[in-house]
């Protein structure tokens, strides 16, 4: 397991409590953890890499380096819960060996986790990238008190812009997947809690005037924020390929998160959403 390396007031380091007392100590503590936990902080780079021509799967480069078939596991499932057993749900995806997916689900399935599978690795893996810049823009919501109703609709725009995306990008990503856990309720949960919503929420409250390095390192206190980064990694993707008008809220979040924009930008942006339909018919937006 990869361990982001912090030093704890008592001058030793997370990984080697961890591996000590088989207890995450800073963020879980009190939960013991598996035996064959090993907390490990040299891995570089546990998540997805996003160059200006598209994302770089994580899942794709293990496949490469490693020679084997990689699945991946998203979804509704914020840590703190799973570890005093509340119910919740993941979706493990994977591309052709059914059986080996069937595998992953006896193994993470139990009658507080329900684990579901489908043929779509891509289709899973972003959508537990893109929720977060979505949860982003729902933090702004919150922090100007903008209601529900206005939550609700940023959350679906959201939802529509993920799929897009990711479809764009690949298309062989298939829109069921959208709705399960790992889109749909992952996105639901991300954007009523979770840290990044937390951020932006603090964010819009203070107009912008704090920078998200400044209140990641308060409020986070060594965990770190996925949708900002996220969110620009993507920009640049969409500025690359002309498709920034064709995504309204993934632009409008990067742009106000850089301070080019005020956090009330967010619900301005409907002035620009695009009148056509994306090619081939296969992510139009409705």
């Amino acid at each position: 397991m990869w361990v982001f390396e912090e030093t704890l007031p008592s001058g030793e380091k997370l990984s080697q409590v961890i591996n000590r007392t088989n207890e995450n100590v800073k963020y879980m503590p009190g939960i013991k953890l598996g035996k064959n936990v090993v907390a490990d902080p040299d891995l570089e780079n546990a998540g997805m890499e996003v160059k200006r021509e598209g994302p770089c799967m994580i899942s794709s480069l293990i496949s490469e380096q490693l020679g084997i078939s990689c699945c991946v596991l998203m979804g509704a499932n914020i840590a703190n819960e799973i570890a005093v057993e509340k119910f919740s749900e993941a979706t493990v995806g994977y591309r052709k060996d059914k059986e080996t997916a069937e595998k992953w689900v006896q193994l993470f399935n139990t009658s507080y986790f329900m684990v579901s599978a489908v043929q779509d690795v891509e289709g899973v893996e972003l959508c537990g990238t893109l929720k977060n810049v979505v949860a982003i823009a729902a933090g702004f919501v919150d922090g100007l008190e903008m209601g529900n109703n206005t939550k609700a609709a940023i959350m679906r725009i959201g939802l529509r812009e993920m799929k897009t995306f990711s479809k764009l990008l690949f298309p062989s990503v298939k829109d069921s997947t959208f709705f399960e856990s790992c889109g749909v309720a992952d996105l639901i949960t991300t954007c009523l809690g979770g840290r990044n919503r937390r951020c932006a929420e603090a964010f819009a409250r203070n107009g912008g005037k704090r920078s998200f390095d400044e209140l990641e390192a308060e409020m986070l206190q060594g965990q770190k924020l996925q949708g900002v980064s996220t969110a620009k990694e993507v920009y640049e993707v969409l500025r690359h390929r002309g498709w920034l008008e064709l995504f309204p809220l993934f632009s409008t979040v990067h742009e106000i998160c850089i301070g080019r924009l005020p956090p009330t930008a967010i619900v301005e942006y409907s002035e620009h959403t695009p009148k056509f339909s994306l090619v081939g018919g296969s992510a139009q937006f409705f």
